[in-house]
């Protein structure tokens, strides 16, 4: 079998260059839209925007009130809160849900305020508010 040497090293460069192409331009979307980054690293093991994961989907939640998405099976807690979603308590709950509200079955802290600033902008952009 004889091999065109030119076009491999062409297509394996090509191939290279696409990677780092796809690669810069994801680097540049999460340094644009750090919330989505944020999102995307902290809260997807969990959450869709849109679907139902582990837990509701969260597109719409910023200015909702809590345990109230019809498509997901809260716990009692959440089913019978009266916990509005904002930024104050977007960053409460994100720091210890059991503070805001206690017996809910999410088991999350998240340490780093900045990355909670970043979640709860994407957040109510998402929501148009």
């Amino acid at each position: 079998m004889q091999y065109n040497w030119t076009n491999l090293r062409l297509r394996a460069t090509l191939t290279i260059l696409t990677g780092v192409v796809c690669a810069s331009v994801a680097i540049a979307a999460s340094a644009k839209d750090p919330g989505r980054a944020t999102f995307e690293k902290r809260c997807t093991g969990c959450h869709a925007l849109d679907k139902i994961k582990v837990g509701p989907p969260l597109r719409g939640v910023y200015g909702r009130n809590a345990g109230k998405d019809p498509q997901f099976t809260y716990s009692e807690a959440v089913k019978n809160t009266l916990v509005a979603w904002d930024e104050s308590t977007l960053d409460r709950w994100l720091t210890d849900t059991e503070s805001v509200i206690p017996g809910n079955d999410m088991a999350f802290r998240l340490d780093d305020p900045a990355e909670r600033a970043n979640i709860i902008a994407y957040l109510r952009q998402l929501s148009g508010k």
